[in-house]
């Protein structure tokens, strides 16, 4: 008996030829181009937001998509062992930023969440999201090498929590819940994705219930965030105050119908009835003048991103590339939960963009580097599958 290597199927090297994952690409340009539209309608008539000038904010979120599509190609060219050592520097950033915030940042809307930089308002918190997912893959990575198939054990969850901690601690201290929110799911995303086990995860859940129920016992929340919680339960209870913004983004979402009253003739939006509606309800413009089938596609196209980062996660051998992809779904997929949900009326009212919808520098860049990670992973796995289709198949025959 003797050992010897079976033939190459013709076309199995082919099947994920290595380059990028373009359905992705699109999923994400579609999104970018129709967000780019959408904050454009919603700022166009608002004359005390853009000192008269129709165009003013297209052209700031030209701008952010700019210097986001520099930024991913930046991280999708990288090699891949400086993406891992980067990560720490990244991590740490994040937490410089997240502190000079609590001592030299702007309050907007009752959260001390954003730094003025060369002109622009920089929200680390949103780059915190990203240096969470990327930190937590690296630990799992480096200390998980040759035994991640058994899952990660206590130490490595601890140090993962440890890690998550920290800029937690900072947001909580802005305070900027819809972040705390989002970073909540990503982590315990992350956790699942690596491993984890179920006790951990269960036992987490109950201790993020209780932490919340004592934090309103507390008063911990401020008063405008327990009214927006109680307005979620009952809209109708302050219509004027806390659930204004909730009645608006209903009305909004409900006058568009099935095919929209059409881009820059939407009556809410023209009005200006819906408070923030260029960032945090961005959605509420797709329902008033794209109408359902219009929402319908914003919704698809975030569910193709989704998609397509679990597929890459799937696919790729390297734990920190599966780790990192695995944590960029769940910190989309629950922030689009989140801020759909809040312009439907089915979660609370929280500050947290649609991404790369909602206009902001800083959501774009977060986003924009997420998306180049993603890249670069895909990249990197499509490239090595070849060599394993052919080096894989090992078969017995007799002589």
């Amino acid at each position: 008996m003797s050992v010897s290597r079976a033939p190459a199927v013709p076309g199995r090297a082919t099947l994920k030829a290595p380059g990028l994952d373009w359905l992705l690409m699109g999923a994400a340009a579609g999104l970018i181009v129709l967000g780019t539209l959408l904050v454009w309608s919603a700022t166009s008539t608002r004359d005390d937001l853009t000192g008269g000038e129709a165009t003013a904010y297209l052209t700031k979120q030209l701008v952010n998509v700019a210097i986001g599509l520099v930024l991913m190609v930046t991280v999708m060219a990288t090699d891949h062992r400086w993406v891992r050592i980067v990560a720490p520097v990244f991590y740490l950033g994040s937490i410089v930023g997240l502190g000079l915030v609590l001592v030299a940042g702007s309050t907007i809307n009752g959260s001390r969440s954003w730094l003025q930089v060369a002109g622009m308002s920089i929200q680390p918190s949103e780059f915190a999201k990203l240096s969470v997912v990327v930190g937590m893959a690296l630990l799992v990575a480096e200390r998980t090498e040759g035994r991640w198939r058994r899952g990660v054990r206590t130490p490595e969850v601890l140090g993962m929590l440890a890690l998550a901690g920290v800029p937690a601690a900072l947001i909580m201290l802005q305070p900027d819940l819809g972040t705390m929110l989002v970073l909540s799911a990503t982590v315990f995303g992350v956790l699942a994705v690596s491993g984890a086990d179920r006790r951990w995860l269960a036992g987490l859940t109950v201790t993020g219930i209780a932490g919340a129920a004592a934090a309103v016992s507390a008063g911990v929340l401020k008063d405008y965030q327990v009214d927006r919680f109680l307005a979620f339960t009952n809209p109708g209870l302050d219509p004027r105050g806390a659930g204004y913004n909730t009645e608006q983004a209903r009305i909004a979402v409900g006058n568009g119908g099935l095919f929209g009253q059409g881009l820059f003739d939407g009556s809410q939006t023209r009005s200006g009835f819906v408070p923030e509606q260029h960032t945090d309800f961005i959605f509420t413009v797709a329902g008033e003048e794209l109408g359902l089938l219009g929402a319908g596609l914003v919704i698809a196209l975030l569910g193709i991103v989704i998609w397509r980062a679990l597929a890459i996660s799937a696919d790729t051998d390297d734990i920190f590339g599966r780790v990192a992809a695995g944590g960029i779904a769940c910190w989309f997929g629950f922030q689009a939960f989140q801020n759909i949900g809040m312009c439907l009326g089915i979660m609370p009212v929280t500050g947290v963009p649609l991404p790369f919808v909602s206009y902001g520098g800083s959501s774009m860049f977060a986003g924009m580097l997420a998306l180049g990670l993603l890249q670069n992973i895909h990249l990197r796995s499509s490239a090595a599958l070849p060599t394993r289709l052919l080096a894989a198949p090992r078969v017995l025959t007799r002589r």
